[in-house]
This record gives C-alpha cells, structure tokens and sequence, in this order.
C-alpha cells in the first residue's frame, strides 16, 4: 500500500539529506515536491494545503535551524504532522450493558459483508460471544456470503429475508440477550450511490435498536469519493467510526489520509487483504511510518507472534545454526512465513531506508510469491528419505521430482544448491561463535 506516494516522499527525503544547513529556499522546494506527492496521491486539496503549510512554517523555524542535522528534523516535522493530519486512534465503544449492537454501513462493494466477518473473528479472539446478522434482504449472495462466512469460522448467523431490517434488528437483539452474546453485528444493505431510501432504512434500524457503534465501511480505492460517501452518510446516520478496506490494493493512499481531517469521524481499523485475518486496529503512528518508507516492525512482530509457534521457531532455528536441518525444516520454515500474509505485504512492513529496506524495494512480490510456491511444490514432491538426505538426490531422481512438482530439472538443481549453500553459512555463523542467534531467527 502507498507505494507511490512512499516513493515520492522517500526521493524528496533523499535530497534533504545531501544538504547540510537547510535554507529557506531548499525547505520551499522540498515543500513544493511534498505537495505534488500528496496531490499525486489523490489526498483532498485542503488537506494537503494546511498539511504543507504548517510542515514549512515548522521547518523554517528555530526547531529545524538550530537541529544538529536539519534533515532528519523536517522528516521528524512531517511524520509528526502525519500522525496528527490522520487523527488520534479511537477504539470500539464496548461500555454499558450488553449486548452490543455494531452496525455495518456503507455503499455497495464497499466490503462490508467481509469487514463483518473480519471483525466477528476479532471479537471473538478478544473473548466475546459474537452473532451475525444478515441485514441485507435485497441481494441474497450477501446472505448467503454471510451463513458461509458464519460456518467457516463457526459463529452463529441470524437471517430471515421475510422480514425488514429494521424488525430483524430487534430480533437479533432478543435473541442475543436470551442467547448470551455479548455482541450483534448488522451487516446492512448497501446500494451503488448514496439515496433517501437506503437512509430512510439505516434510520429506522437506529430507531429501533441503539447501536452501540456505527462503523462506515469504505472502499480506500475510491480515493477522494470516499470523502463524499463519508459526508453523506453523516448527514443521515450517527457514524461513530471508520474502516478503510481495501488498503493493500491502494497504491496512492489518498482516501487514508483525506478522510478524518475532512469528515472528523476517527478511523478504527484496516482491511488489509481477502483473508479473514487481514483486518488492522487502526494506529496513525504506525500508518504514517508505513507511508515514510519507515516500514511497521511493531505490526510484522505481531503478525509472527500471532501466527508462528515460538519454542518450535527456536527448535529450528537451533537446528539450523547447527547445519543439520533438512529440507523438511526448510518447508516447515516457508510455511510458517507464509502464514503469516502475502509476501508483498511482508515487505512492505520492512523500513526503506536500508540494509533489508532497500533488498525489499529490489524484491517483486508477485515473483517471491512465486518462487515460494515452487520451493513448496519441489520440497512436496520428494520422498521423506529425500528430505532427510538431500545429498542422495541423483539425475534420476530430480527427474522424477520435477515431474511430480511441475517444474524443471534446472529448478530442483537451484533449490539444492540454495539449501547446501544455506548450510555452509550456517556452519560458518556456529564457528564464529553466533550462538545467541535462534531468539533472534
């Protein structure tokens, strides 16, 4: 996400940096770069503007000429002026007796339906008793989308289209009172522009039943639209947050950066990706080191921890500082980073300033995707003896191994030469006397 603009801003920052004392001047083309990027990025015209203004009056000031290294002060001015420009983080609004009624709104294609299941499973990791309900009587794939969503991930879902939604509303909430849920989500109707139907319906469900919280969920694609859709919908219904979706496909990030300082309604979570796990608790601090190319070591420590087993990590990493690990090990270690979400999001997570920064912007997403999946196929296709004696592997063999993975001779030859390779380094770290290093792997 925010590849584009991440980019400009990294190229701006570049040239700061070979200057020593920074003139009025140099702040003002640096400013005038800022702002191309920003507009670049589909981020609303007033909002870049006092962004822009307020970024140079601080830069031209005391606080930068007076900086040991004038440069790293102004990137350190428009971080900070980042972060505020994207708000101060708000969470759910869970206080007062239950259950809670969390309504989904926004138009349709937003994600919505998705965004609901995405928050579902979250909630229920945080241990609470959620109930979906499908609120959209008007498009039976949404209902179904939403039972189907419910059985993967076995939470309860309430669906009956021969009532309005408004009466399935204060159903859904009798029924989580008697059921012992401690939250309700609404997944409601969307349509494909905003209209005095859709509102009359939104209103009438918030008559009938006090949501807790009104979540908007819009689509980050849409750029600058997203502004309008988010105004409109606060002139009918309470909106008490927001949730971007669609974040990883967005490569400009205007919508992100436009929304809280147009509309004033805070920002509570990102959708990442397609995957049910791929929903972030919104942090303007961690956003803004993502858009800065600072990369987010907080959220790919926490994507590890949510999805790696620690004491078996630290097995294999052992074994192979060790040099005896075997292909096995070594499928089981992509497996586990794979779990963790899309390559390309990985390194997106990785700072850009340096070392692993600068190898994760030489790096195309797509073909590392590729190649693990082929490492996969190989590995898969090989007997357990293989595995565990790589050196026995003869022509005949890699024959039959690409056969079976769908690859070439040359592929498999790569493969094991990459993993004998691999070993010797980590013989040579033991020797050196690294033996402090599995935590760190």
């Amino acid at each position: 996400m925010f590849e584009n603009l991440t980019e400009r801003l990294t190229t701006v920052f570049d040239e700061l940096r070979r200057r020593g004392k920074l003139s009025e001047a140099d702040v003002d083309v640096a400013m005038r770069d800022v702002r191309l990027a920003l507009l670049e990025a589909d981020v609303h015209y007033g909002v870049v503007k006092d962004f822009v203004a307020r970024v140079r009056e601080r830069s031209i000031g005391h606080e930068v000429s007076r900086a040991l290294n004038p440069a790293q002060q102004v990137i350190k001015i428009v971080n900070e002026e980042l972060v505020a420009t994207l708000g101060e983080p708000d969470r759910l609004n869970l206080s007062g007796p239950k259950p809670h009624m969390i309504m989904l709104v926004g138009l349709q294609g937003s994600g919505k339906t998705t965004m609901a299941g995405k928050l579902a499973k979250k909630l229920r990791a945080e241990g609470e008793r959620v109930l979906l309900v499908a609120a959209d009587p008007y498009r039976p794939a949404a209902v179904e989308q939403l039972q189907t969503l419910g059985e993967r991930m076995k939470i309860d879902v309430l669906a009956d289209t021969s009532i309005s939604p408004p009466e399935l509303a204060a159903r859904a909430q009798t029924k989580a009172k008697q059921g012992g849920y401690g939250i309700f989500i609404l997944d409601t109707a969307g349509r494909s522009q905003l209209d005095g139907e859709l509102m009359n319906e939104l209103q009438a469900i918030t008559a009938k039943v006090e949501p807790a919280e009104v979540l908007l969920v819009v689509d980050s694609m849409i750029g600058q639209e997203s502004v309008n859709v988010a105004q409109g919908f606060r002139q009918s219904v309470p909106i008490s947050g927001l949730v971007l979706t669609k974040i990883d496909g967005d490569a400009r990030g205007g919508a992100a950066i436009s929304i809280r300082s147009v509309t004033g309604v805070p920002i509570k979570f990102l959708g990442t990706g397609e995957g049910l796990d791929a929903l972030e608790t919104f942090d303007p601090n961690r956003l803004a080191s993502r858009i800065l190319g600072m990369g987010d070591m907080i959220g790919l420590i926490e994507k590890a921890e949510a999805n790696l087993d620690a004491k078996t990590a630290e097995k294999q990493a052992e074994k192979m500082l060790s040099g005896d690990f075997t292909l096995e090990d070594f499928a089981d270690q992509l497996r586990q980073v794979r779990s963790m979400g899309p390559i390309g999001q990985l390194l997106g997570m990785l700072p850009g300033g340096g070392g692993m920064g600068k190898l994760a912007q030489q790096v195309d997403p797509q073909e590392a995707e590729k190649s693990l999946v082929m490492v996969e196929a190989i590995i898969s296709s090989m007997t357990p003896y293989e595995r565990q004696n790589p050196k026995r592997i003869n022509a005949g063999r890699k024959r039959r191994i690409a056969g079976g993975s769908g690859t070439e001779v040359q592929d498999v030859n790569r493969l094991l030469r990459q993993f004998r390779d691999m070993q010797t380094m980590f013989k040579r770290l033991k020797k050196s006397g690294m033996r402090g290093m599995p935590r760190m792997f």
